[in-house]
C-alpha cells in the first residue's frame, strides 16, 4: 500500500516530509550504530578486564615462585644443619667405638700378663733358671701394665673428646635453630633481612653502571612519580625537554638505571636516574640490593606527597652500607599551591594580605612534611635517627644550578637564560633549594678532593 503524503505549502517554498520508509531506514540506522557502539564499548571493557586478570595472575605467580625459592633456601639450610650434626653424631660414635676397643686391648693385655706372671711363678719354683726367667716375665709384665696403663689414658681421653665434640655439635645445633628462628620472627615484623653484595656482584654492578673512579655518583631514588627525572635535569641546570635532559612523564618513564654525566666539565659528579619501586614487581627491602644502590658514592631519597616504606628501605640500606642519604620531597610549588588553598578557607574571615597568606601557607607546608617524614623515621624497624628533609620545586633548583655555573656573568633579566625564573616567582616558592645544592654539591667536592677521596 502506497501512502501518498501532501506537500506543505509555505509562502513561495515547499517542505516534503520524508516517506515512511526513509523515516524507518533512518531509524535502522542509528540503532545499528548505537549498537555498534555499544558493542565496542562492551569488547574494550572486557579487553581492560582480561588485562588487569593477566596482571593479577602474573603477580600472583610471581609471589608463590619468590615464595617457593624462600622455601627452598630454607629447607636447603635446614639439610644442611642436619647434615653437620649427623656428622658430628657419627664422629662421636667412631670415637666411642675406639674408645671400647682400647678398652677390650687393655683387659686382653691385663689377663694375658697375669697368666704370664703365675707362669713366671711356676718356673721360679722348679729352678733357679726358673728365677731368672720369672724376673725377666716381670719386667716384661711392667712393660705391658704400663703400656695398658698408657692405653687405658687414651682411651679415656677419646672417650672425653668424643663428648666434648658431641656438645659441640648441640651447641652449633641450637644456635643455627634460633637463628632460623630469628629470621622468622623477623620477617613476621616486617624487620628485612641485610642483604650484602658478593665481590663478583659489586664488580660486575659498577661495570654495567659505567662506574667512574674519581667520580662522585648520585643516585636519585624514589616511587613512580615523584619526580625524579625533573629533578636530576634542574639538578644538571637543564630544564625538561631539552636534547641532553633526562625523559620526564606523568607516569614512570625510567624502566632501567640511566646515566647522566653533569653538563659542567669540572665537576667530577654522573647522576643516575632509577626506576622507580612502582614499576617493579620486588618488595621495597630487595629494591635497594637488586638496583645495585650501593654502589653509589651519595643517594637522593624523593618523594612527592607520601614518606613510603620503601624510602624508608632505602635510608636503612644507605645506614648499613655507610652511604651519604638526602631526604628531598619535590614539587613544593605546586604542593604549596594546595596548601594555599586550605590557608584561604581557614582565613577567609581575618582579611589577610596575600603576602602573609602565602607565608602561612609555606610555613604550614614545611611543618607538616616535617613531621610526617619525622614519623616515618620514628615508625621504622629498627628506628631511624632523625634527618633533615629538603623540600624543593625543580624549576627553582635549576634556576640556581644555572645561576651558580654563570657565576659573576652580568644577566639581562628581559632575557633569562634558559633554565632560569622571573624574581617574583623565585622569592613565592623558594624553600631550600639553595641548602640543598650547597650541601650536596659541597659535600661531594670535599669527597672527592679531600684526604679520603676515592
Amino acid at each position: 500500500m502506497v501512502w501518498c503524503v501532501p506537500s506543505l505549502h509555505l509562502g513561495n517554498s515547499s517542505i516534503i516530509p520524508p516517506t515512511a520508509n526513509e523515516e524507518h531506514w533512518r531509524r535502522e540506522e542509528e540503532n545499528r550504530r548505537r549498537e555498534a557502539a555499544e558493542h565496542e564499548a562492551r569488547e574494550r571493557a572486557n579487553e581492560e578486564r582480561r588485562r588487569a586478570e593477566e596482571e593479577a595472575r602474573r603477580w600472583e605467580e610471581q609471589r608463590a615462585r619468590e615464595a617457593q625459592e624462600n622455601a627452598a633456601r630454607e629447607e636447603e639450610a635446614r639439610r644442611r644443619e642436619e647434615q653437620r650434626a649427623r656428622e658430628a653424631r657419627e664422629n662421636a660414635e667412631r670415637a666411642e667405638e675406639a674408645r671400647r676397643q682400647e678398652e677390650q686391648r687393655a683387659r686382653e693385655a691385663q689377663e694375658s700378663a697375669e697368666r704370664y706372671r703365675q707362669e713366671c711363678e711356676r718356673e721360679r719354683l722348679r729352678a733357679e733358671e726358673s728365677a731368672r726367667r720369672e724376673r725377666a716375665a716381670r719386667e716384661e709384665a711392667e712393660r705391658v701394665r704400663a703400656e695398658a696403663e698408657a692405653a687405658a689414658a687414651r682411651a679415656k681421653a677419646q672417650q672425653e673428646a668424643a663428648k666434648e665434640a658431641e656438645r659441640i655439635a648441640r651447641e652449633e645445633a641450637e644456635r643455627a635453630r634460633q637463628a632460623a628462628e630469628e629470621a622468622s620472627r623477623q620477617l613476621a615484623l616486617g624487620i628485612q633481612p641485610v642483604v650484602r653484595p658478593t665481590e663478583d656482584e659489586l664488580s660486575k654492578t659498577k661495570k654495567d653502571r659505567e662506574y667512574v673512579e674519581g667520580a662522585y655518583h648520585f643516585a636519585v631514588a624514589g616511587i613512580s612519580g615523584s619526580g625524579k627525572s625533573s629533578l636530576i635535569n634542574a639538578l644538571r641546570g637543564i630544564t625538561n625537554g631539552t636534547p641532553s635532559a633526562a625523559r620526564t612523564g606523568i607516569t614512570e618513564t625510567t624502566g632501567e638505571i640511566t646515566r647522566y654525566p653533569d653538563p659542567n666539565p669540572s665537576s667530577p659528579f654522573v647522576w643516575y636516574d632509577v626506576p622507580g619501586a612502582g614499576t617493579l614487581s620486588i618488595p621495597g627491602w630487595q629494591y635497594f640490593h637488586q638496583q645495585g644502590l650501593y654502589i653509589f658514592n651519595c643517594i637522593i631519597v624523593l618523594f612527592d606527597t607520601r614518606f613510603t616504606a620503601t624510602d624508608i628501605a632505602i635510608l636503612q640500606n644507605c645506614a648499613r652500607f655507610k652511604i651519604p642519604a638526602y631526604i628531598v620531597r619535590s614539587k613544593s610549588d605546586q604542593n604549596m599551591v594546595n596548601v594555599l588553598k586550605d590557608v584561604r578557607r581557614t582565613y577567609r574571615q581575618d582579611k589577610l594580605g596575600d603576602a602573609e597568606l602565602r607565608k602561612r601557607a609555606k610555613e604550614l607546608y614545611i611543618k607538616e612534611t616535617q613531621l610526617s617524614v619525622e614519623k616515618g623515621l620514628k615508625e621504622a624497624q629498627p628506628e631511624l635517627p632523625s634527618q633533615r628533609v629538603y623540600m624543593i620545586s625543580q624549576d627553582i633548583l635549576c634556576h640556581l644550578r644555572v645561576t651558580n655555573d654563570l657565576g659573576n656573568e652580568e644577566i639581562d633579566e628581559d632575557e633569562l637564560p634558559d633554565g632560569m625564573v622571573e624574581e617574583d616567582e623565585f622569592q613565592a616558592n623558594v624553600v631550600d633549594e639553595r641548602e640543598l645544592l650547597q650541601d650536596i654539591l659541597m659535600d661531594a667536592k670535599g669527597r672527592t678532593s679531600g684526604p679520603g677521596a676515592m
